[in-house]
């Protein structure tokens, strides 16, 4: 009954034959109160005009004003940037091979609140030629900001609010040696906080969770510019920049800026010492990215500035 319903009321390709009934005016009616309540509506498209027509479950979505028509170049300046090339390479694709698509796409609405929807399409198409876009729209801001909340928790530490080490291995670790974008990577640092058992064992748990908190916010405070900034173990982070200046060059801005990481963290009056040995492995400028090798030549780096007494910098092969 339903697809009945949304043919009966959408589909150019179905032709009005039938007179109207109260069966059809129930139908409409009740369609018109599902709309509503799933915050969707109707809308076509004249391929020979670009002119549209929606329903009013569609002015709402975009909180346009439902008692004039909408342009369709107006209607585009909604789209954020990255939806609007997605939505023209679809219907593109969609009215030359006389198909269908279906996209989320955000919208900035005229009161500036950001929206979601979700755009499903059809093509009608006559003598071999598509006349006619015609389709569904339906916000699903509330289901894409839960979907948000899901992939946040399960990427991100619920302490630091840094990446997790999960993320850590799917964006770098787990990647094959040579993958995209990995030719941009200029550095991996590897930190370990020192004495970080003694503060557990001393002041106890809370004020080691203090500790690595304050740290995270420092790593986030000191490399704005970092790719990616991960805890991946207890006392374990680590931090992937860009290639944007030479290794040496990387080398003395990660030196230059460590002591800003290593100053005493306040917690209920006591003073906990926080200092960090950090251990950091290049890629060379003409080999392929292989981020296991990386891995382990920048462990090798900070188990050696552990042994020179920590809360220092040392590069791997030296």
């Amino acid at each position: 009954m339903k697809h009945a319903i949304v043919s009966s009321l959408l589909d150019p390709v179905q032709p009005q034959t039938r007179p109207s009934t109260p069966v059809a005016s129930q139908e409409a009616q009740l369609y018109a109160q599902a709309a509503a309540l799933t915050e969707m509506g109707a809308w076509s498209c004249d391929l020979s005009t670009q002119a549209l027509t929606w329903t009013e479950g569609v002015f709402n979505i975009f909180g346009a004003p439902a008692d004039r028509p909408m342009d369709r170049r107006e209607t585009l300046d909604f789209y954020t940037e990255e939806s609007r090339a997605l939505l023209a390479q679809l219907r593109a694709k969609a009215i030359e091979e006389g198909s269908g698509f279906t996209m989320d796409a955000q919208i900035l609405r005229g009161d500036g609140e950001v929206r979601w929807m979700r755009i499903t399409a059809a093509t009608r198409v006559e003598r071999g030629r598509a006349t006619t876009l015609y389709g569904m729209k339906q916000d699903i801001t509330e289901e894409r900001l839960r979907w948000e909340r899901l992939r946040h928790l399960a990427e991100n530490d619920a302490l630091t609010g840094l990446s997790n080490r999960a993320c850590f291995h799917s964006e770098f670790l787990d990647r094959p040696a040579g993958g995209e974008g990995l030719c941009e990577i200029g550095a991996l640092v590897l930190f370990d906080l020192n004495g970080f058992k003694t503060v557990n064992d001393a002041w106890g748990h809370a004020a080691g969770d203090a500790c690595l908190s304050d740290f995270a916010r420092r790593l986030r405070r000191t490399f704005p510019e970092a790719r990616l900034i991960a805890r991946i173990g207890g006392d374990e982070f680590a931090m992937i920049l860009d290639r944007s200046s030479s290794s040496a060059a990387l080398e003395r801005s990660v030196r230059h800026r460590l002591p800003a990481l290593m100053s005493p963290v306040v917690w209920q009056g006591h003073s906990l010492p926080l200092g960090a040995s950090a251990g950091m492995a290049a890629p060379t400028l003409a080999g392929v990215v292989d981020p296991e090798a990386l891995f382990h030549q920048a462990d090798a780096a900070l188990y050696a500035a552990k042994r020179r007494g920590g809360n220092q910098l040392c590069t791997a092969g030296t």
